[in-house]
């Protein structure tokens, strides 16, 4: 093991919230960006991550407009000592993009889809981060008849194909989920997207953020689907969060349901030098709806210290007792043993 894995820290700004639901309002009191640059450093941050329009007030005006607001954002995350990992163009709340952006049936919606793609990719560049996350919420159907699905996969490598000839230096990375908002949705897991990714133009800019909540969705492992991108060397950021069965995304704190699960996850990424080349390991979880305003960042800061308390469990063990247990099939001893390390008693 070479031990070149590199672990940094990245959150949106998203993640510090109200705590409104679909079933009740704020909670909470609102938390000015300002204030979140300031927060980062403090819970022990480095990157942020951006929709586009955490970037910028909106992306329907004019492009100076777009360009003075993202010049100002650079200049207030450089003051707070913050690195850029990725912009991500908010698609599935525009009214236009009901049904969709790339997939949608209207050709307006489709345009709309593919400038706004490239106004973020704009914004990226002022910004300082070559990586544009691709988040297909509505990218699916409700009705399983309303749309042409071979087409639509067809579409969806064109708007990929759009965005890679604007910037022939942008990374495109695609955040899947099988479902939510959308009954069921276009290409739902990481197996899903890394095949699109070599029907593209340039295959080699095209690869994935995985969540853990999104894959547990699926009814998937996270580790496994980790493992599957690490060895098309196409992971290029992870979401860590963690999920309560198969329900809506929770975003819960990272291990807070299946430590075991968790500890895979660090498991992996350690042992394929994650993060050597500048990936960070994003966090995107929520503070439970019932914290009070002094202690709704308490989720970030576990998350992270978990992570760091697994990496330590991944670098100490025995991994001489490990492979011996491995080449002797005994997986029964190899689970009690993994438990065992996880839980401090070895």
């Amino acid at each position: 093991m070479s031990d070149k894995a590199q672990f940094r820290f990245s959150f949106g700004p998203w993640n510090i919230h109200e705590g409104a639901d679909v079933f009740g309002p704020k909670v909470r009191k609102t938390v000015s960006f300002a204030e979140k640059l300031t927060l980062y450093k403090k819970l022990g941050f480095e990157g942020i991550q951006f929709h586009d329009d955490d970037a910028v007030s909106s992306v329907d005006v004019p492009r100076d407009q777009i360009v003075k607001e993202a010049e100002e954002m650079k200049r207030m995350i450089d003051d707070a000592g913050l690195i850029p990992e990725f912009v991500a163009p908010r698609l599935w709340e525009h009214p236009l993009t009901i049904d969709g952006g790339y997939t949608a049936n209207d050709p307006i919606a489709r345009e709309y889809a593919r400038e706004r793609s490239k106004k973020a990719i704009d914004i990226a560049n002022i910004l300082g981060t070559k990586k544009i996350v691709l988040w297909p919420a509505r990218e699916g159907i409700y009705v399983n008849e309303s749309k042409d699905h071979r087409l639509s996969s067809e579409r969806f490598v064109k708007a990929i194909n759009a965005m890679l000839e604007y910037d022939k230096e942008i990374m495109i990375l695609g955040e899947m989920k099988p479902n939510e908002p959308m009954d069921h949705a276009y290409m739902p897991t990481t197996g899903h997207f890394l095949s699109v990714c070599y029907k593209t133009i340039d295959p080699d800019r095209v690869g994935v953020l995985i969540e853990s909540a999104h894959a547990i969705l699926a009814g998937l492992d996270p580790a496994i689907e980790m493992g599957f991108a690490l060895y098309h060397k196409k992971l290029w950021s992870v979401h860590l969060n963690d999920q309560n069965g198969l329900k809506f995304d929770e975003d819960r704190i990272f291990g807070a349901i299946n430590l075991k699960r968790a500890f895979d996850q660090v498991l992996v990424l350690y042992e394929n030098d994650y993060g050597a080349d500048g990936e960070f390991v994003g966090l995107d979880v929520k503070a439970l709806r019932t914290q009070k305003d002094e202690s709704a960042t308490q989720h970030l800061v576990h998350s992270k210290q978990i992570f760091l308390d697994l990496l330590e469990v991944a670098k100490k063990m025995d991994r001489k007792k490990l492979e011996e247990l491995c080449e002797s099939r005994n997986y029964e001893d190899l689970e009690y043993f993994i438990i065992q390390n996880i839980m401090g008693i070895v």
